[in-house]
């Protein structure tokens, strides 16, 4: 086991997305805990392209606070890759990484920190329960869990966030994955490394309203499945085996019986069309991501920092 001092620095990430009407709070929270806690902290708040005043609350905090530190998109990149810009610019011998919004409770970091102490490299926030939150949000978030861990290659732990804490050394291997379409949780799934989980009960916002759309669900779990994992190919050929058994189905019963139906061919015609356009659906998400990766665009841009030293970090 590594010796700890109590002297480690702590690195906090926290993405920004037109946060301004809990923004200032959750500021004053977070120093709040860190100014009673054994370790230094700095906290990193990357703007995520917000159109209100979140920048501007945030830049105020930072007159008062001086482990305060900033990076602002030019313009919405999206919450996983303000997470993987976040993390780059970390000094911390552990990183934490968390929301904005304070649904995920600082007072469950020293729980992650005691662990990260025990050996563990990472330590993520295993939801126990979920306030202020739909049936529907509930149920659905449930389901994906499960169905990504099932087809992944891979475990992913099931009701986890992004909320963790991760050592340096996990950190590092991270800095390394280039992905243009990330999906931080199974990468940090996938690097391996002593993990661990710390159960604890997800608050509901303190103000504003989600930002995770049921359209930016839908793409993150879609990001998520075929990261990690081939099923969704697989089940192209099942569908295309299925069409093909029911296509000699059909011939062999009109063959033999002389049984022919208007009804039965049009269901048949379409159930073939609709086995095609889902491969063709399939296959062409794969090939996009392939696409996206192959332009070897920079992954964000960085508008401008605050709070570093000699704000001398790369812009992309």
């Amino acid at each position: 086991m590594e010796d700890y001092s109590r002297n480690d620095l702590i690195s906090v990430v926290l993405p920004v997305f037109n946060e301004e009407l809990g923004i200032t709070n959750t500021i004053e929270t977070l120093e709040k805990y860190v100014q009673s806690q054994p370790e230094d902290y700095e906290l990193i708040f990357v703007n995520d392209g917000s159109k209100d005043k979140s920048p501007a609350l945030i830049e105020q905090a930072q007159k008062k606070y001086d482990n305060i530190k900033f990076v602002q998109f030019s313009r919405n990149f999206g919450h996983q890759l303000a997470i993987t810009a976040g993390i780059r610019y970390t000094k911390g011998d552990a990183v934490v990484v968390m929301d904005a919004d304070l649904q995920d409770p600082p007072t469950v970091i020293p729980k992650m920190v005691e662990k990260w102490r025990e050996g563990y490299q990472v330590v993520y926030g295993k939801r126990k329960a979920r306030d202020g939150e739909t049936f529907f949000k509930k149920f659905t978030a449930k389901m994906f869990y499960r169905i990504l861990d099932s087809m992944a290659k891979i475990h992913i732990p099931v009701d986890t966030g992004d909320f963790r804490l991760m050592d340096r050394q996990v950190v590092n291997v991270l800095d390394q994955m280039n992905e243009a379409e990330p999906f931080v949780r199974g990468m940090v799934s996938w690097v391996g490394f002593k993990q661990g989980a710390v159960l604890y009960e997800r608050h509901a916002r303190n103000a504003g309203k989600t930002k995770y759309t049921l359209p930016k669900m839908m793409r993150l779990a879609m990001d998520g499945i075929t990261s990690f994992s081939d099923a969704p190919l697989k089940l192209a050929n099942v569908l295309g085996a299925t069409s093909m058994i029911l296509g000699v189905l059909y011939f062999l019963i009109t063959l033999f019986t002389g049984f022919s139906t208007l009804t039965f061919a049009v269901f048949l015609m379409l159930f073939l069309s609709g086995c095609i356009m889902i491969t063709i659906g399939i296959v062409g998400y794969y090939l996009f991501r392939v696409f996206e990766e192959s332009k070897k665009r920079p992954l964000y841009i960085v508008a401008k920092t605050s709070g570093f030293e000699n704000n001398n970090h790369p812009e992309v």
